[in-house]
């Protein structure tokens, strides 16, 4: 755990005195243990702990590395962990009983975008031939899940069906990997927990399964599945292995929707309100400073969490999607100024919206297994989605001289929704968080209401 600076320095904090913190009232809960799956959107927290983010807002904190989302959640839940690296998708899946229920909260979006879909050099070999090129002769990307059907063809022949891996149920990789699929006309399977099948294999044309994110590249290269969709630095290892081929990133799939969140039980933000007030503003700094001047810090930040702490992957492998390029191939290498976002376009601003999205493709694949109005949409992502403390956060940063307004939403005529045009999906869809029953009725495949 780390130590404060000085005995005295905590003692002033214990006493509720100000050192750094304005006016602000001292953490009710100064000493916290927060976890994190090996992962590089884990690291705002990284870079909160180490620059003395946390610490500056009297906080002392412990980072844990989990085995998988599900052990997070149960962690988080039980108060093992006082909050978590968390896939938004769970939260807002917690909070209405899918899986496990308990009511979850956050005020703080780790990132944006940071997934990719790559599949095994099997399946390349039988796609590539019908993938398009670009002038250079190299493959043209992103590649549309239609391109998938000559496998899908021999593996019918041999009486069977694609098996791809996600990392979880409610994760954003499921419903990229889904959403992905379904555009390209492939059919991925619907949930009938009404039924008692939370497989997701329902009609699939693709079968879908849960990996966790370490173990995608080894089971990949065991021939257990034939393609996955997870965030960095594990498509980039398929890469340096010569195990796999990315095909497309989830930037590619839909721009700039919350990717994990920070989030703690509605319990623990009802019993800690100050502490969760510090913990967003340290975590607000940590986001900032990954994003700041063009991303200059990136490099530092990829030593940072290489360690075997944090993620535990190769350095250079790290370095690829985080500083600004992503590598498609050893030899093809692009371009991908976005892969990664902390900061820039309002990341860590928790949208309503992105919470309803999220919550749309639940009721798509049948997760929520009946129709609801779109108020519903809208009361859930109020409850989970705390947009006021993020503000509270933000303008205290402000008022420290550490931030300007210039760093976030105009606070004055924020909604909480994204206009329609802020985020563009691979399939030219579009997305009106206020109305997620007309979004559901454009889609061929999925539930429509």
């Amino acid at each position: 755990m780390i130590q404060p600076k000085c005995k005295t320095s905590r003692l002033l904090v214990a006493l509720g005195l100000s050192i750094g913190l304005q006016a602000w009232a001292a953490p009710e809960k100064p000493d916290l243990k927060l976890g994190f799956i090996k992962l590089t959107d884990m690291a705002p927290l990284a870079v909160a702990l180490e620059r003395g983010y946390f610490e500056d807002e009297g906080l002392y904190v412990q980072l844990e590395a989990q085995a998988n989302w599900k052990v997070l959640l149960d962690r988080v839940i039980d108060g093992q962990l006082d909050g978590a690296h968390m896939l938004a998708g769970q939260a807002l899946a917690a909070t209405i009983g899918i899986g496990t229920q308990a009511p979850m909260q956050t005020a703080f979006v780790m990132d944006l975008n940071g997934n990719a879909c790559t599949v095994s050099n099997a399946v390349w070999q039988q796609i590539a031939p019908e993938v398009a090129r670009n002038s250079a002769g190299k493959p043209a990307y992103p590649v549309t899940a239609d391109a998938l059907k000559p496998a899908l063809e021999q593996s019918a022949k041999q009486g069977k069906k694609l098996q791809f891996g996600m990392v979880f149920p409610v994760s954003s990789h499921n419903y990229e990997l889904r959403y992905w699929l379904a555009a390209g006309g492939v059919h991925p399977g619907f949930y009938a927990p009404e039924h008692g099948d939370n497989s997701g294999q329902l009609q699939a044309e693709v079968l879908l399964s849960v990996t966790p994110p370490p173990q995608m590249p080894a089971t990949l290269e065991a021939g257990t599945i034939d393609g996955y969709c997870v965030g960095e630095p594990w498509n980039q290892q398929a890469v340096l292995r010569d195990l796999g081929v990315p095909l497309v990133t989830n930037y590619d799939i839909h721009t700039n929707l919350a990717e994990k969140v920070f989030g703690v039980s509605q319990s623990w933000a009802e019993r800690y309100p100050e502490t969760h007030f510090h913990l967003v503003k340290a975590l607000i700094r940590a986001g900032h400073w990954l994003d700041a001047d063009n991303n200059a810090n990136r490099a530092a930040a990829v030593k940072l969490i290489s360690q075997p702490f944090y993620v535990g992957a190769d350095e250079n492998v790290i370095a690829n999607s985080m500083s600004g390029v992503f590598a498609y191939a050893r030899d093809d290498i692009r371009e991908t100024p976005d892969f990664n976002v902390f900061f820039r376009y309002h990341a860590t601003y928790p949208y309503y919206s992105d919470a309803i999205w999220y919550l749309s493709q639940m009721r798509r694949w049948g997760q929520i297994s009946a129709a609801k109005p779109d108020s519903w949409y809208q009361d859930i992502a109020k409850q989970v989605f705390q947009p006021a403390l993020y503000q509270r956060a933000a303008n205290a940063l402000i008022a420290e001289g550490k931030l300007t307004a210039a760093d976030f939403p105009d606070f004055t005529v924020e909604s909480g929704y994204r206009p329609v045009d802020a985020t563009r999906f691979i399939d030219g869809k579009q997305f009106d968080g206020k109305a997620p029953n007309a979004y559901l009725q454009q889609f061929a495949i999925g539930h429509k209401d």
